[in-house]
């Protein structure tokens, strides 16, 4: 078939269009390219890629050593050579600017072995953290790698936590408080890597309020920097301000138990709120990847929600303990509980027992659902399904404590909750 030069034409403008197009979006870039982790533990890294054009990213990896990823474009993981992959339960990652992901890189304690492994071995003293991203318009995939550099977790690496563990004069159980009366001492036990200042508050959560939905639990500096302040607030009970010396543990107290409201009876929670703070190891440079003009401070970065405090104000019913100490605290009997809501089911575990399992039937008396709670926890949320589960939105539920055999050495009485719809 004969083609016109002006058809000719038409093909050339449009592969120069296409060209430059492709020249001006470039690859997928990410910033920092690389970061001092703990050779010992985990860490936890704020990153940000830009450059996306039409693509999602996929699964990440740590490894060992990079290889080509003909024919798709950059270094993918050497198959024979990988410690890990990002685990779905540490996965913040998130849309974020113009073109631009923002990934939390959580390092678990078990690829920064494997790493130090492979360097006794006489491997280099580094590893790749890599993310691929999918073209959704059928171009090639992408992998973008980002080096780690294995420096002991002192005052070079990132200032981040990696396990913080809230309790009332060490027991994270939930608490029952007589109303007027000062719950016992609280400590945060935090675990962390580098170096820096722990900035924060500590909110208080009233009965009848909303609890939070996880990302609200996000430290701050898991967040991209638009979505920063934008966080569910609840009423300050005091502030946190704390230097941090590169040690790896601190056991920092709570607020003063005097400012804590026990004014009116029901549940409450105690939040710690961690905010972001200049960490030069930590920050990500917008800027470098195309996706701002602004430096990300993220001192204070963790990959997973900030663990909750719960303490319940009121006056025992002499009915609510049975034989082997389980205390019921809420929700009580007349408790009703709307739509889209969390039933959280909470007690006192006083006795001995080894496990609590904690039973859920209709009202006819079907097993609807059943749990194993370590002690120490004293609370469980009920799954979704289990109101789709009793036709008359009613449920009984009691806990029932459990010894080394598994044997029942008591339990606590039955208590009911209705599901309300429409509210």
């Amino acid at each position: 078939m004969r083609i016109t030069q002006h058809r000719v034409i038409a093909l050339s403008a449009a592969a120069v269009v296409l060209a430059a197009a492709t020249a001006a979006a470039g690859p997928v870039r990410v910033n920092p390219t690389g970061v001092n982790v703990s050779t010992v533990g985990a860490t936890t890294v704020f990153l940000t890629f830009g450059g996306l054009t039409n693509q999602r990213p996929a699964e990440a990896f740590w490894c060992g050593g990079l290889i080509s990823a003909a024919p798709a474009v950059g270094q993918r993981c050497d198959p024979a050579r990988i410690f890990g992959q990002l685990p779905v339960r540490f996965d913040q990652s998130t849309a974020s600017g113009s073109s631009a992901f923002t990934d939390i890189m959580s390092i678990p304690a078990s690829v920064a072995r494997r790493a130090f492994e492979d360097a006794r071995s006489g491997a280099t003293s580094s590893f790749f953290y890599v993310r691929r991203f999918v073209s959704l318009s059928g171009g090639p995939d992408e992998f973008v790698a980002v080096t780690c550099r294995m420096a002991g977790g002192g005052a070079r690496v990132p200032f981040s936590l990696t396990d913080v563990q809230l309790s009332f004069e060490g027991k994270p159980t939930v608490q029952f408080v007589q109303p007027g009366a000062s719950p016992p001492a609280i400590t945060a036990e935090l675990t962390y890597t580098g170096s820096g200042r722990l900035r924060g508050r500590w909110e208080v959560i009233r009965p009848g309020q909303p609890m939070p939905e996880e990302r609200d639990l996000l430290s701050e500096a898991a967040l991209p920097i638009e979505e920063r302040g934008s966080q569910q607030r609840y009423a300050e009970v005091q502030r946190v301000d704390v230097f941090l010396p590169p040690t790896g543990k601190a056991v920092i107290a709570g607020p003063d138990v005097h400012r804590i409201p026990t004014d009116l009876e029901g549940q409450y929670a105690l939040l710690l709120r961690i905010e972001a703070t200049d960490d030069k190891a930590a920050d990500s440079d917008l800027s470098a990847v195309g996706a701002g003009a602004t430096v990300v401070h993220s001192g204070g970065v963790a990959g997973f929600p900030m663990p909750v405090l719960r303490y319940v104000v009121g006056s025992t019913p002499a009915a609510a303990v049975h034989a082997g100490g389980v205390t019921l605290l809420t929700p009580d009997q007349t408790s009703t509980v709307p739509a889209g809501g969390h039933l959280d089911l909470t007690w006192r575990d006083d006795s001995a027992a080894v496990l609590y399992r904690v039973e859920m039937q209709s009202s006819t008396g079907e097993l609807v659902g059943a749990a194993l709670v370590q002690p120490g926890t004293g609370v469980y949320r009920v799954p979704p399904f289990i109101r789709d589960k009793v036709a008359d939105k009613r449920i009984r539920w009691r806990v029932v404590a459990l010894d080394l055999q598994g044997r029942a050495i008591g339990a606590s009485v039955w208590r009911t909750v209705t599901f309300v719809e429409g509210l």
